[in-house]
Formats: C-alpha cells, sequence, structure tokens
C-alpha cells in the first residue's frame, strides 16, 4: 500500500524539491553566461520567461482544481467518480498539450515581432515541445496531491530541472564548439526544456504505475465505494460526465489562478509605474538606478521566503478538502490552525534573516549592497505574503475559491491606488510600503473570513510572545550583523557581509526556538501535530522552558 504523506511531511517535500530547483535554476545561467553574447542570454531569457510563466499557468490552477476534487470524493467514499475526474483530466491534458505546442509554434514569430526580440524566436519555438507533456504532468501532480501522495510531485519537479539544467548546459557548450551562432546557442540550451519534461514526465508514470498497482493490491478506491465515507449525503455535486467534470474543473481553477499570479501582478505594476511615476522629481538616473536595484536585487531576494508558502498551500489543499466535504469541523479547525502557524513560525526566521540582516545578504549575493534598504523593506513585507498564500489556500478547502479571489483583487486595486499616491511623494520606497500593504489587506481579509466559516485562529493568545521573540532577535540580530560586518571589514572583499550574514543566521536558528518555548509560542501540545524526527529536535527546548518557568514560580 501506498503509505499518504502528512500535512508537515508534505510540506517538507515540496519545500525541499522548491528549494533545491530554485538553487539549480539560479548557477544555470552563469556558465550560460559566459558562452553566449548579449544576443544569445537575451534570447534564452526571453524563451525561459515564456517556460516559467507557462508552468504557472499550468501548475498553479488546474492541479489544485484536480487536487481537491479528487481529496474530497476519495474522503466520501466516492471512488468510481475519482477515476472519472482522473481520466478525464488526462484526456484534457492531452488535448491542452497538442493545442498549446501547435500555438506556440506557430505565434513564436508574431510574438517576437510584437516585442522587437525576432532573435528569440528559435529560441522559444524550441521549448514549444515541451508543452505536449506539461499539461499531462500538471492533471498527474494535481491527482497524486489530492491521493496525498507529494513525494511523486517533488521529485519530478527535482529530476525536471536536473534535466532541463544539465541538457541545457551541455547543448549550448556542444553547438559553441560546433561554431553555431548566437542564436541557435539559445535555441539548444532551450531545448532543456523539452528534456525535462520527458525526464518529469517517466517520473509521474512510475508513480502511477505504483499506485495503481497498490490500489489494484488494497482495492482502496473500491472499497471506498462500497463503504461511503462521512457526510456522503452531502458533499460536492457528483460528476457524471466530462462536461460536468471539466465545467467543476474551471470553476474551482479560474479563482486559484488569479489568486496565484497576485505577486507576478503586483511586481508587473512596480516595474510598469516605477519610472513614471517618480522620474518627474527624483530624475530619470535615479529612477533608473531604483529600478534595476528592484528587479535585480529585491524581488530575487524576496522570492525566497515564500517558497515554504507555496509547498505549503499545495500540501494543505487535499488535506483540509476531505476533512470539509466530510464534515469534520473539528479536523477543518485543527488543520487550518496548523498550516498557519507553519507557515508563520517557519516564515519568519527567513524573513528575519533578509529583513535584519538585508545588507550582509545583499552585499554577498550583489555587487553592490546599496539597495539594502529596499531589499529590507520588500522582505519585511514577504511574512503577509506568507500568510496571505497559506489562507488562500484555507479557503479553497472550505471551497470559498471565489472569496480568495475577491479579496486578492481588491488587495490589488489598493496596492494600485496607493503606488499612484505614495510613487511620487517617496520614489521607490512608496511602491514597496504599497505591496506591503496589499498583502497586509488580502490577510486580513482571509483571516477574518476564514475564523468566521471555521472558527480558526493563527495564534490566538500567542500574539503576543510571538511579537516578542520577533523584536528581540530583530534588536540582537541588529547588533550582531553590525558588529560582525565592523569587526570583519579588514579582511575585505564579501568576507565581512558572508560572516555577517552566516553569524545572524547561526543566532536566529539558535535562540528563535528557545524565545517561542520560553514565551509559551510552542507549547507541548503542539508536538501531536508534528512528525516524530521535529518532535525529536524540539522537545528539549520545551523542557528548558518548562524548566524556567517552574524556576521563576519557586524563586
Amino acid at each position: 500500500m501506498v503509505k499518504k504523506d502528512s500535512l508537515i511531511k508534505g510540506t517538507l517535500i515540496l519545500t525541499a524539491a522548491a528549494l533545491i530547483a530554485r538553487v539549480i535554476g539560479i548557477f544555470q545561467r552563469v556558465p550560460l553566461e559566459h558562452v553566449m553574447d548579449e544576443v544569445g542570454n537575451s534570447a534564452f531569457g526571453i524563451s525561459n520567461t515564456v517556460y516559467l510563466l507557462l508552468l504557472v499557468v499550468a501548475t498553479a490552477g488546474i492541479p489544485s482544481a484536480i487536487s481537491k476534487m479528487v481529496s474530497e470524493r476519495v474522503e466520501l467514499g466516492r471512488g468510481n467518480e475519482v477515476k472519472r475526474i482522473y481520466r478525464a483530466a488526462m484526456k484534457f491534458g492531452m488535448i491542452a498539450g497538442l493545442v498549446l505546442t501547435i500555438g506556440l509554434l506557430l505565434l513564436a514569430p508574431v510574438y517576437t515581432w510584437l516585442a522587437g526580440t525576432q532573435h528569440a524566436t528559435l529560441a522559444i519555438r524550441a521549448i514549444a515541445p515541451s508543452l505536449l507533456l506539461f499539461p499531462v504532468i500538471a492533471m498527474m501532480r494535481g491527482y497524486f496531491q489530492g491521493r496525498q501522495l507529494m513525494m511523486a510531485g517533488g521529485v519530478s519537479q527535482v529530476v525536471e530541472q536536473i534535466a532541463r539544467v544539465v541538457t541545457a548546459i551541455g547543448f549550448v557548450f556542444a553547438l559553441h564548439g560546433w561554431g553555431y551562432g548566437n542564436e541557435k546557442m539559445a535555441a539548444g540550451g532551450a531545448l532543456g526544456s523539452v528534456v525535462g519534461s520527458v525526464g518529469a514526465f517517466a517520473v509521474m508514470v512510475y508513480y502511477g504505475v505504483k499506485l495503481r498497482k497498490s490500489d489494484e493490491r488494497t482495492g482502496e478506491l473500491e472499497r471506498a465505494e462500497r463503504s461511503p465515507g462521512r457526510g456522503a449525503a452531502g458533499g460536492p455535486p457528483v460528476l457524471r460526465s466530462n462536461r460536468d467534470i471539466y465545467r467543476a474543473i474551471f470553476r474551482i481553477s479560474i479563482p486559484i489562478l488569479v489568486t496565484a499570479m497576485t505577486v507576478q501582478a503586483i511586481y508587473m505594476i512596480d516595474q510598469t509605474l516605477l519610472t513614471r511615476l517618480s522620474e518627474w522629481r527624483f530624475g530619470e538616473e535615479k529612477t533608473l538606478t531604483w529600478l534595476a536595484y528592484l528587479t535585480t536585487n529585491a524581488q530575487s531576494i524576496a522570492g525566497i521566503p515564500p517558497v515554504l508558502a507555496i509547498a505549503l498551500s499545495q500540501s494543505i489543499l487535499p488535506v483540509l478538502s476531505a476533512a470539509y466535504a466530510s464534515g469534520d469541523r473539528s479536523r477543518v479547525e485543527k488543520q487550518a490552525t496548523l498550516a498557519l502557524r507553519i507557515g508563520i513560525f517557519s516564515g519568519m526566521p527567513l524573513v528575519l534573516l533578509m529583513t535584519v540582516g538585508a545588507h550582509a545578504v545583499n552585499g554577498s549575493l550583489f555587487s553592490t549592497p546599496d539597495a539594502s534598504l529596499i531589499v529590507g523593506m520588500l522582505a519585511g513585507g514577504t511574512i503577509f505574503q506568507i500568510t496571505m498564500m497559506t489562507s488562500n489556500s484555507i479557503l479553497y478547502g472550505l471551497g470559498q475559491q471565489r472569496l480568495a479571489m475577491k479579496h486578492t483583487l481588491v488587495g490589488i486595486f489598493i496596492k494600485l491606488v496607493l503606488s499612484l499616491i505614495l510613487t511620487p511623494l517617496f520614489g521607490v520606497y512608496g511602491l514597496v510600503t504599497a505591496t506591503a500593504l496589499c498583502f497586509m489587506f488580502s490577510t486580513m481579509t482571509n483571516m477574518m473570513s476564514i475564523r468566521k466559516r471555521a472558527g480558526v485562529r493563527a495564534l490566538g493568545d500567542r500574539w503576543t510572545g510571538f511579537a516578542a521573540t520577533v523584536l528581540i532577535l530583530s534588536a540582537a540580530g541588529g547588533a550582531l550583523v553590525y558588529a560582525v560586518l565592523h569587526l570583519a571589514a579588514p579582511l575585505g572583499w564579501k568576507w565581512p557581509y558572508l560572516l555577517a550574514t552566516g553569524a545572524l543566521g547561526l543566532l536566529i536558528c539558535a535562540v528563535y526556538p528557545v524565545l517561542l518555548t520560553a514565551f509559551g509560542v510552542l507549547r507541548a501540545d503542539d508536538l501531536d501535530s508534528y512528525p516524530a524526527r521535529i518532535r525529536r529536535v524540539l522537545r528539549p527546548f520545551l523542557r528548558f522552558a518548562r524548566g524556567g518557568r517552574a524556576t521563576k514560580g519557586t524563586a
């Protein structure tokens, strides 16, 4: 029997896969940049942007919809309906893949002509065959997530990225050695996405065969069909035809896709408005420098903390959908509360590192630390981005996709209005402040809706202890970074920044769990929700906290 992954285990699997894929993707650009000139690098970059955009569309909406639909019906004992959904989804994926591939092959010259980048046509066409498989892979990932088997999606993501990067580098160097030009080298690099899709598909087929054999051996879906689960009298409507299934998929997936595109939409607003709104006051040179800092430094660094939230959002959806479909309010409240606490507790250390240590982190990664204030401001707002993404997924699990989309769209509208007001006055700093306020608004409205429908409070009476933890670590971390930067200044190069970043990271890792337990934010009864290995790590901190409180009480 294939064992299902718990919420925390599933989150850890998807987080690890996303981090590995992100690191591999970053290192890919280094060797390619040395081999190709501006024409080749820009052509490859444009094709890579198209690839990543299509990947977001393929992995954000419909797979989440399938995950939700499958998990609900497995919980309710509607095994035959689960099979119908999977078959219909696979058929849709194959047709969509064929249409997308032909469409991209035909429209690539049109797109590059409109963008004035005709040299990228061949590279964009080179990625088109990967679209034959990506929709099918996305359907399979959604199905596996609905069955609460996160390992398949995680492994396929890592294999896809490794195959894509290794092939891209190999093709580019080979074509360079054979004397081909930069446009053809860029196209060779873009072919890596095709090989990556084949690798990911092979992994999904392996897990698909494994799951099918497990179902045949255990009769899990057939047994569920004979013995309907809790709440089978209600729940989602029965889907009897492919038309019903497709209608349900799009009804669920479109709001999810809209909310998933929030960050990309906000970043696009920032890149579009910054120069036009601030140039008249701060000058062209200053605003162009801000734009470079924002897009290259700040947005790259601020993209790291939400990685866990993305994984958490994927893993909580099937778990919560199943609990909500069964009518088990207690399980809904428990899982939703756990998800929010995982997001907040796990996200805050990274946010602190990127915010308090913005100068050190920025100096370590880039040629100059001049953008540190922008980096720190944008990274600080990502704690609300994390809670927004997590609370969005909880609303999806409660069947409130449209409500989450409404909150997101209103938040983007507020962001746009505030950007128009603050950017002419404060430049990039007003723009970044508007972004943080957008995430904050979406989080607050989501949390009020979740509390109303499921009685969930993220931290309850733990807010004061959590705030004290953050304030103490911020003060101590800021002092430590300042001291290390000055003491290590004689070493030169990037050593002061690297040492300050490492020292701050060690401080946060060592002190953060101690403060959480000392202030009663992390409690003994929370351990039951965590895997055995995490319980073993946290138990000494809880013993220490209990001992400290007992000593204080007897003094």
